[in-house]
């Protein structure tokens, strides 16, 4: 048994004032989780401490919270771990700490109706609504259940892990740069219905979410959804994977998102490091024929990047005017190692699954030559074809 300080950001409506911070004192073994400490201050010291919670064991969402400052569930997360890491966060401040604070925080990104518990409402199930979470079958009902094949569905099993608990929109630095972002719980869902092959809208639900300002593009890769989700969701790879497909089906979204992306890769490709102005210019006009003939849209917004570009000068960013021309960038001088990787990445694109890891030893060689993987997880363990 271990005595932990937990410091807890709280908020009472009901008394009229603005949030507080309350220290409680807690006895328990490090094993034990945060959401334990929790509930033994709420029995102990103060029953009108609010916090969600249900199932204790990961599985119904329920306790989504900030821990030092990291979005997660407060019953995953094991308290001799939670001290760790604040004494560590507060040891890179001001020196060796053995016993700091462990600070716990209400979800960012929603409103915060008492203590520990936000409005999920507003913010994450008015999102996951937007997305239309349900499937939009072919034709008329069967008599029975649809029938798939079961290596039809192992692309989404992944995104199909979501428990809801709102982790990673807790997380997303997107979200509190753009609040009309879909979000990454509601997009990781988006995917789970148009990679299901029995969803007839796939083209319908791309164009939706693509064409949207506050879309698959307004996600800017930060991993911190990854980072957050307790059950391996990985929310921006399903993001990434909508993107994808959106590109397969030949959606120009009025964002230039797809058009940014290529550009992206086709510069790191030809120079091994990123021309910035010349990104730009290849984002809103592509291609030769963009240049010479810009859309309006184009000169818009070329024009509009004007002040980040003076911007970039007055810090030091930019610090030589040729930097501001397109193309003038140089190249790496091993820029065929780049290339080779490139062509390396060419040859061997595989699609990436969590809930989908290959096997050691001789049969994963054996299975690799067949172009099989096989699943690890009991409810897909099945073979499947790559690709």
């Amino acid at each position: 048994m271990a005595e932990y300080t937990i410091k807890v950001r709280r908020f009472q409506p009901e008394s009229g004032q603005g949030p507080y911070w309350e220290e409680f004192n807690v006895d328990l073994e490090p094993s034990l989780a945060v959401l334990d400490g929790l509930l033994q201050a709420k029995d102990r010291d103060d029953g009108s401490l609010a916090v969600r919670c249900s199932c204790r064991a990961a599985i119904c969402g329920s306790c989504g919270m900030k821990i030092n400052g990291q979005s997660g569930l407060g019953c995953k997360t094991q308290i001799g771990e939670a001290q760790e890491l604040a004494n560590k966060k507060a040891s890179a401040v001001g020196g060796q700490v053995d016993n700091a604070p462990i600070v716990i925080e209400p979800m960012g990104n929603m409103p915060v109706i008492k203590d520990l518990i936000t409005d999920m409402e507003s913010t994450h199930w008015t999102k996951i609504r937007r997305v239309t979470p349900w499937l939009l079958p072919h034709g008329e009902p069967p008599e029975r259940e649809y029938i798939v094949e079961p290596e039809s569905m192992i692309d989404i099993t992944q995104s199909m892990a979501c428990i809801q608990c709102g982790a990673c929109v807790s997380s997303c630095l997107s979200m509190e740069a753009d609040p009309e972002f879909i979000g990454p719980a509601a997009l990781a869902k988006a995917y789970r219905f148009v990679g299901d092959p029995r969803d007839a809208e796939t083209h319908e639900r791309l164009h939706d979410l693509a064409d949207d300002p506050h879309g698959i593009y307004d996600c800017t890769h930060c991993f911190s959804c990854i980072d957050a989700c307790p059950k391996g969701v990985a929310p921006m790879d399903q993001i990434m994977r909508l993107r994808r497909k959106a590109g397969e089906e030949g959606i120009e979204d009025p964002n230039s998102g797809h058009d940014h992306e290529l550009a992206f890769v086709k510069i790191i490709e030809k120079k091994g490091t990123l021309d910035e102005s010349l990104l730009l210019q290849e984002s809103f006009a592509p291609g030769v024929k963009g240049k010479l003939k810009p859309s309006k849209r184009a000169i818009r917004e070329m024009l509009g990047s004007l002040p980040t570009a003076i911007r970039g000068i007055k810090t030091g960013k930019m610090r030589s005017l040729h930097k501001l021309i397109p193309g003038v960038h140089p190249k790496l001088p091993d820029q065929d190692d780049v290339k080779a990787i490139y062509a390396h990445a060419e040859e061997h694109s595989e699609e990436f699954n969590l809930y989908i890891k290959g096997e050691e030893g001789e049969l994963a060689e054996e299975n690799v030559e067949k172009g099989i993987e096989r699943s690890t997880d009991p409810d897909t363990a099945q073979e499947v074809k790559n690709g």
